[in-house]
């Protein structure tokens, strides 16, 4: 079931390429822009075909930083959102950007590093102790440093423990989830990340996980729909259809089983208690 619908994932792709189409060309199409990790996860591959199903409509998925994903929405380069950067989401709401934001789901967060783990991360209950080490060692550190919303998250970890990360251990990769964990995989050293993404890139990382299951880590996932008072050439009906989709108690059950097959656990867990 997984593989096919990947295949119509990849099938739909294909056919975006192929037409080409504007957003003013056809009022069925809905740019979204999006967090990466819900595409590195594979839970995009689920979702989309299902709603384009269901709904009629056709999304078109942008994978960028939660930053980038807002600004996108700022500019009007964008249907609907869906990220995970809190604070971020408020100011973009407060300055009327958006008509709505609900919380979809949540994940968490987690620091993982070498199996050497020079920093002596492992077992350490507090994200900020952890970082403190890794300091402390002059150990080598990748961050996202792409203004996403696990970037936001990681520089609020180093303010809490007071620490301003410089110098060369500390590696600005200005990337995507996966890719940064490639390349702290290959560097030898740790980095931030979310559960979701870890757990689909680990067959191909040897880095374990050092720090999870503090409550400073908890990932917070929300869809905006702009407001179409700024943006009238918006796909309003099209992002509406998709918020209320994500929201759906059906949508959230696929959300709550998304991993379990073959991960023995969900990845994410819905914003909503299914009956």
């Amino acid at each position: 079931m997984m593989q096919r619908i990947t295949l119509y994932s990849l099938l739909f792709a294909l056919y975006f390429i192929l037409s080409s189409c504007s957003r003013t060309a056809s009022n069925h199409q809905i740019l979204l822009a999006t967090t990466t990790s819900v595409q590195d996860s594979g839970l995009l591959d689920v979702l989309i075909p299902a709603f384009e199903k269901a709904s009629g409509f056709r999304i078109k998925p942008i994978a960028v930083g939660s930053g980038e994903a807002m600004a996108m929405g700022r500019r009007g380069d964008a249907d609907v959102l869906l990220v995970h950067s809190p604070k971020d989401e408020e100011a973009f709401m407060n300055e009327g950007f958006g008509q709505s934001r609900q919380l979809i789901m949540t994940n968490t967060y987690i620091i993982v590093g070498p199996s050497q783990d020079p920093a002596g991360c492992l077992g350490t209950k507090s994200a900020t102790e952890a970082l403190a080490k890794i300091a402390n060692t002059k150990s080598i550190f990748v961050s996202r440093a792409d203004k996403s919303g696990t970037h936001k998250k990681e520089m609020s970890l180093w303010n809490k423990a007071s620490i301003t990360p410089t110098g060369t251990p500390y590696i600005q990769a200005q990337s995507g989830m996966g890719a940064v964990l490639q390349i702290a995989d290959e560097k030898k050293g740790y980095t931030l990340t979310d559960r979701a993404t870890y757990l689909a890139f680990k067959s191909k990382i040897a880095l374990k996980i050092m720090v999870a299951g503090d409550t400073d880590l908890i990932n917070y996932y929300s869809v905006i729909v702009p407001n179409p008072n700024k943006f009238p050439k918006m796909n309003l009906k099209g992002a509406e259809s998709w918020a209320d989709f994500l929201l759906a108690s059906t949508t959230q059950k696929v959300i709550a089983e998304f991993g379990q097959d073959k991960f023995g656990k969900p990845l994410f867990y819905p914003a909503l208690t299914n009956e």
